[in-house]
């Protein structure tokens, strides 16, 4: 039994259920056995694993991929070979791709210019390293059930600089889907970055008209139109696609690569700048002047393009004939265009000084008023975006009328990303963003929830922001602060809602106050004036009285009517005896402490002594024997 009828491969990758079709292999949703995890598996038809060029092909898509790292592009895991085939395992996208998206109708604008955006931010870092994709079409874009936006397929990209043994770029053979070709693409040209600047411009009209730019009975007729039509605008499609929006689609999308944008990065900025509702960059190109199709032959290598070859000659033949009847007229008109017939009358006009620094639209309308064409090239730099940096040829040149002077155009700065730092502590959130090259401003704001010195917020948001932009933070205080209104005579139910109205709780004790009068408040802890957080719990101290007495004279008093006079005054009180001699002292207080007279807190206690008095022995005729006489004093503590 072979490794796909035991629905497994390598002894590792087990398939779950069949996802889709390609045009040289099958996609499955497989389990990684080792790992545990969803993958999806794209296995090479076997009638094609014997033909080394489509082997190589399905390598180099996993060598290509396998090396892009990036949020918005599939992840390649793993590459393998077995019984008589071979695989790629890579990250499972849960969702749908963009051409389901668009059978369902046209795109709102905002959503459909976010989701380019996202897939120019992956085909920028794709071109950095060296990799231009090729194939970019709604098919070969995924967007998972969160939103997320993700770019596959690189199974036709070529690494930039790689020679002709590659076999990716062979003389009349054009790689890729003729929807979505550039004309250098359908002329067998090579291609750059910018081709797939073209592609996603066809897929951003597809996603805002809903349906695609040209069409035609074959392959080979859609991919004239790419080189010799221009594209109905997307406004006379669909009436709702905001205008900005629309110049931006033509952009991408004009005839000439030096007329789009010249990096993903301009365009993926200009689609930002759309998103945000600001004035975006894009220049739509002039109408297209018709160029040779001599190199309009292409033997359409993809699966969209294969057709018998019998067939294929007659169209090729046909095509080749329409061609050759109108290019002699398009020569001419291309001449006249060009001043080609009327030397004597072309006018030599100097390009002036003025226009660098000018607004793009100022410069290229005082040039126009000079006789000459304009040609718009956008660049990253710190200048204004929008603004003239540069020309070619440069300012101070003579040249014809008639002649195209291109003008080099802000982009504004090189976009990098900028990193989440909510809910980091503001320092290693300052450290962070500083090494990365932003500058950090903070601002305070008080929170409930988040703990002092952490960030609530930053501006801008995270994701693709100027370089060298700066962050402002808004860093958390702690909980909102409030002060302790005085509350001292107030009623205490009255200060207990005073102060729950703002947003602090309260809890009632009672203490003794000899000036404020009783049930009033006499204070709060924290006192008056504090600030305390929202929340805290201030306490509010209320009045029972006068807690201080003077200490009566008790001394002289039987003992009852001194406890009864302490008691009076709510003191406390200790007894003690003493021998007396004065039978008259008998039960009579002799001394008390504190003395009289003395200012006491209530409640406290006062030491009384009371005498005791002893008779002496009587005398007897019959003398008895000495009985041993002693005195003892005892002390009793008595309350009131």
């Amino acid at each position: 039994m072979t490794q796909q009828d035991a629905q497994v491969f390598n002894d590792r990758y087990e398939l779950i259920s069949h996802v889709a079709r390609g045009g040289m292999a099958q996609v499955y949703l497989a389990k990684d056995l080792l790992l545990d995890r969803p993958v999806a598996l794209k296995v090479l038809f076997p009638e094609l694993s014997v033909d080394q060029a489509f082997v190589r092909r399905f390598r180099r898509e996993a060598q290509a991929a396998a090396n892009l790292t990036h949020p918005n592009i599939v992840s390649i895991y793993d590459w393998g070979e077995g019984a008589r085939t071979y695989f790629i395992v890579m990250e499972y996208v849960d969702g749908r791709t963009l051409a389901q998206l668009i059978a369902e109708g046209p795109l709102e604008p905002a959503r459909a210019a976010s989701i380019a955006a996202d897939v120019a931010g992956a085909l920028a870092f794709a071109h950095r390293h060296g990799v231009i994709h090729r194939d970019v079409k709604p098919g070969n874009v995924l967007i998972d059930n969160s939103g997320q936006v993700k770019v596959t397929d690189f199974g036709i990209a070529r690494a930039v600089g790689g020679g002709a043994q590659e076999g990716l770029t062979q003389t009349g053979a054009v790689m890729g889907t003729a929807t979505y070709f550039s004309p250098e693409q359908a002329q067998g040209q090579p291609v750059d970055a910018r081709s797939d600047i073209y592609s996603l411009g066809v897929v951003l009209y597809e996603m805002v008209t809903g349906r695609i730019p040209f069409t035609g009975d074959n392959p080979v007729a859609i991919a004239y139109k790419h080189v010799r039509e221009d594209p109905v605008a997307p406004t006379q499609v669909n009436q709702a696609v905001p205008p900005p929006l629309e110049a931006i689609v033509l952009q991408a999308m004009a005839k000439d690569p030096g007329l789009r944008y010249q990096t993903a990065e301009q365009l993926q900025a200009d689609l930002l700048r759309y998103v945000q509702g600001a004035p975006v960059l894009a220049d739509p190109p002039p109408p297209t002047v018709m160029m040779p199709a001599t190199t309009l032959e292409p033997a359409l290598a993809e699966e969209e393009l294969e057709e018998p070859r019998g067939r294929r000659t007659g169209i090729y033949i046909a095509a080749l004939l329409i061609m050759l009847a109108v290019l002699a007229g398009l020569l001419v008109l291309l001449g006249k265009q060009l001043g080609l017939f009327d030397k004597a009358s072309a006018k030599e006009v100097t390009i002036p000084a003025d226009i660098i620094g000018a607004d793009a639209a100022q410069a290229q309308s005082e040039l126009q008023n000079l006789g000459l064409k304009v040609a718009v090239r956008q660049q990253t730099s710190d200048t204004t975006p929008g603004k003239v940096v540069d020309s070619q040829p440069k300012p101070g040149t003579t040249v014809k009328t008639g002649s195209t002077v291109t003008l080099i155009v802000s982009g504004g700065p090189q976009l990098v990303q900028l990193p989440d730092v909510r809910g980091q502590d503001v320092n290693q959130a300052t450290a962070a963003l500083t090494q990365a090259g932003f500058h950090v401003t903070t601002a305070p704001q008080a929170s409930d929830t988040v703990p002092a010195n952490q960030v609530i917020a930053q501006n801008p948001a995270p994701g693709q922001v100027p370089q060298g932009s700066t962050v402002t933070l808004t860093v958390s205080t702690g909980k909102t602060k409030v002060t302790v209104p005085d509350q001292s005579g107030q009623d205490p139910n009255a200060a207990a809602n005073t102060l729950g109205n703002l947003g602090l709780q309260t809890r009632i004790l009672y203490e003794s106050s000899s000036s404020v009068p009783v049930g009033k408040v006499t204070r709060t802890d924290p006192p008056a004036n504090a600030s305390v957080d929202t929340g805290s719990t201030v306490l509010i101290y209320v009045s029972t009285g006068s807690g201080q007495v003077q200490v009566p004279d008790v001394r002289n008093l039987t003992r009852a009517q001194a406890q009864a006079a302490l008691a009076a005054d709510s003191l406390q009180f200790t007894v003690s005896t003493a021998p007396v001699t004065d039978p008259t002292q008998d039960g009579v207080v002799i001394a008390q402490s504190p003395n009289p007279g003395t200012t006491v807190s209530k409640g406290s206690t006062v030491a009384i002594t009371v005498g005791q008095f002893t008779p002496p022995p009587t005398t007897a005729t019959s003398v008895a024997p000495a009985a041993s006489t002693s005195t003892s004093s005892t002390s009793t503590t008595l309350h009131p």
